[in-house]
């Protein structure tokens, strides 16, 4: 039997990315600005139905069965779709497609929206624990239920209830960040990634805490995957923005009583007493439906982890079912750069997650790629001897110089900080 003979790694081409495809167009992957479309507030709601007219929206996640009960026999519902809205009755939703509308009802039995008009609280999230701790709150039991019905790989049911959710969190997380990447652009977004395993009170959590306060009070947006560790670390440091440092630290020594998260109960409790001591104090607002962004950040966390208590200092939070769209999400939006602190498996991948966009232009230009702890990242882990290469060869030129090892939190801001 006579076999095939292997090419020899000599041949030309081999090793290159000549047959790579280049990125999708731009406006394949940008997020769409649809919000003219979209009515998603009783009060839009309203305003159009006294003109008599729906046709062509998208009404989400409207409760019209409260009072006051709206009248839509005469409005005009031509090409509208209903997505997750309540009638008062079933034939309501009946007439409405009768007259050419698309009703898509809330799915029973799911103890979520299926279309959520809005990004997610800490107090959403937080729901329960005061009554039923932490097996009680809801981002726990929407956990559970994802559990019970297959987990990442769900019925049909499930999997029609949790695409709707994710792409209302889409739309909420376009939403909520349209008006602060008008007023500062994208480079002013910041990722932080590392260990969710690091424990609150520790010299990593406090390294972390006060990027985040510093890069907030430098009006950056910090952005996390919404865990436990370096992730609440940094969300808390943009929490407490408004307040001094010796408060930041204060903070930390009140939550380091319950540093490890698998202790979900008092975990979440020094959480929510840290919050209630500080909530009162807002940060001054500098422009309109910012003040979350000055409270925390946001966090971005998922389901799929959902074993881990809710990071619960972030101003908003786009929590999905999917890792792979959550964990894109994250990487598109940190056009200001990404600080990865120590980290294994999870924050290894992301880092080249990352690189992978950075490298080919995916998402447009990329900001610094801070590494914090030189020693962890050139021996440890030597992830730069694998990077600086890899950008150096980018088709948009020699990227290598966006790579910065320190162990330097303040270092690390002001390379952040240096050209956004």
């Amino acid at each position: 039997m006579s076999s095939v003979p292997l090419p020899r790694c000599a041949v030309a081409g081999w090793g290159q990315d000549g047959g790579v495809p280049t990125p999708p167009p731009a406006d394949v992957i940008a997020p769409h600005d649809t919000s003219h479309d979209e009515i998603e507030t009783r009060a839009e709601f309203d305003r159009h139905l006294a003109a008599d007219s729906l046709a062509g929206l998208t009404v989400q996640g409207l409760r019209l069965d409260l009072d006051p009960v709206p009248d839509l026999t005469a409005t005009d519902v031509a090409g509208t779709l209903f997505v997750g809205c309540r009638f008062a009755g079933r034939e309501v939703g009946a007439d409405l497609v009768r007259r050419g509308a698309n009703v898509v009802p809330p799915f029973s039995g799911l103890p979520y929206p299926t279309q959520p008009a809005h990004l997610y609280t800490p107090t959403d999230l937080a729901e329960g624990f005061a009554t039923a701790g932490f097996a009680g709150m809801y981002d726990t039991r929407v956990y559970d239920h994802f559990r019970a019905h297959g987990g990442a790989l769900p019925d049909v049911k499930e999997a029609l209830g949790q695409r709707l959710h994710d792409h209302g969190v889409d739309n909420a997380l376009a939403d909520a960040t349209r008006t602060w990447l008008a007023t500062h652009g994208p480079q002013s977004v910041v990722g932080v990634m590392g260990g969710h395993a690091v424990p609150r009170g520790s010299v990593p959590y406090r390294m972390a805490a006060v990027l985040g306060w510093e890069l907030a009070r430098a009006d950056r947006l910090v952005v996390t995957g919404g865990g436990p560790g370096v992730m609440e670390a940094a969300n808390l440091g943009a929490f407490l923005s408004a307040w001094p440092a010796q408060e930041l630290n204060t903070a930390i020594d009140l939550l380091a009583v319950a540093p490890d998260f698998t202790d979900h109960d008092r975990y979440t409790a020094a959480a929510l007493a840290v919050r209630d001591r500080y909530a009162a104090t807002v940060p001054q607002q500098r422009g309109p439906g910012l003040d979350w962004a000055r409270s925390g950040g946001l966090a971005i966390p998922t389901w799929l982890y959902g074993h881990e208590p809710a990071n619960l200092f972030a101003g908003r939070i786009a929590k999905y079912f999917s890792n792979a769209i959550r964990e894109d999400t994250i990487l598109r939006l940190a056009r200001g750069g990404i600080v990865f602190a120590p980290g294994r498996a999870g924050t290894v991948q992301e880092v080249f997650q990352a690189a992978t966009k950075t490298y080919y232009g995916t998402d447009g230009a990329s900001g610094a790629y801070v590494f914090l702890d030189r020693a962890y990242w050139t021996r440890e882990l030597p992830i730069e001897s694998l990077l600086r290469p890899l950008f150096a060869g980018s088709p948009f030129g020699d990227l290598s110089g966006s790579i910065h090892l320190t162990d330097d939190v303040r270092e690390a801001v002001r390379v952040l900080t240096a050209t956004a």
